[in-house]
């Protein structure tokens, strides 16, 4: 099929990518047009190999960790490869939920362009001028110098900073264009919103209460002494030491709207209750689940 949208994740946010999948799903009116797959971190080996090894993130040597919860975001540049460069592709992240038709954007006038994105938020986006890859529409052909595995293993060469990657800073920026900020809304949940992306680690819905297992930017341009502090907090105590735990959303609704799905997974059989229990006991889902499901309203139709 010539279109395609791609979730990538890994073992700790499968739940958030099989969540994202049914939600995708469930608001098109175009099922029969694309593709939905999920690309998961174990099926790509050259990840695993890396662990424990040096790369370069932010002109800063960090330690790749297979098990980090973002160890699948190199992944995010595999639609093109997977796609055997045709056709289009929308790829975004597992913690992204679809409440609106995709269809819209997997089909939308791409001007010309090989990549469509919105900004990144607050001084990575004015400042770094960071691009968001998290959600990104693709014209598979026009990217064919995407080579994920050959391009992962250059972060640890310090021929590749793993920021500038992500960031698109490494693509001709004639080539990248700008759809509308709510098919990508950041913890923002309003009648416009086409896909709403819990991008706040600290506060996504199903991960409250839990240990924090992701790891803080270690450069802040706006006082480099953060930095400083997040490094030396790494170094003498291990990577998630001291970070505390997830807190609650802000927005009630956005946990009901999470809860709301994966009532609808669990009642079609897409999330079993036994995995769930599984992943609250790996810490990978929050351990008052089947409590907030209980509470929660089923979705509008």
């Amino acid at each position: 099929m010539d279109h395609c949208v791609f979730i990538h994740t890994n073992h700790k946010q499968i739940v958030g990518a099989l969540v994202a999948q049914h939600a995708l799903r469930r608001n098109s009116r175009h099922n029969d047009k694309f593709e939905v797959r999920i690309i998961h971190t174990e099926d790509y080996p050259f990840l695993r190999a890396r662990e424990g090894q040096e790369y370069l993130r932010d002109g800063v040597k960090r330690t790749w960790l297979y098990d980090d919860l973002q160890s699948f975001t190199p992944l995010r540049f595999m639609p093109p490869e997977l796609m055997g460069y045709r056709g289009r592709a929308v790829v975004i992240d597992p913690d992204i939920f679809a409440v609106s038709d995709v269809w819209e954007l997997l089909s939308r006038d791409m001007g010309d362009k090989a990549i469509l994105c919105r900004m990144r938020a607050g001084p990575k986006g004015f400042i770094d001028r960071c691009l968001a890859s998290s959600v990104m529409l693709l014209d598979c052909a026009r990217l064919t110098h995407w080579r994920v595995e050959e391009q992962f293993n250059e972060l640890f060469e310090f021929k590749r900073d793993y920021s500038r990657w992500i960031c698109l800073k490494l693509e001709p920026r004639e080539t990248i264009g700008f759809f509308e900020d709510e098919w990508n809304d950041f913890d923002r949940l309003t009648p416009a919103t086409k896909m709403l992306h819990n991008t706040r680690r600290m506060t996504q819905p199903w991960k409250t209460g839990l240990p924090i297992d992701w790891r803080p930017a270690e450069k802040f341009r706006l006082f480099p002494p953060l930095g400083w502090l997040m490094r030396a907090r790494r170094k003498l105590f291990g990577e998630y030491a001291l970070l505390g735990k997830y807190r609650p959303h802000p927005d009630p609704r956005q946990e009901q709207l999470f809860f709301g799905l994966l009532r609808e997974c669990l009642d079609q059989g897409i999330v079993t209750e036994d995995m769930l229990r599984e992943e609250m006991r790996r810490n990978h889902v929050r351990h008052d689940a089947f409590e907030v499901l209980e509470r929660t309203p089923p979705l509008a139709a």
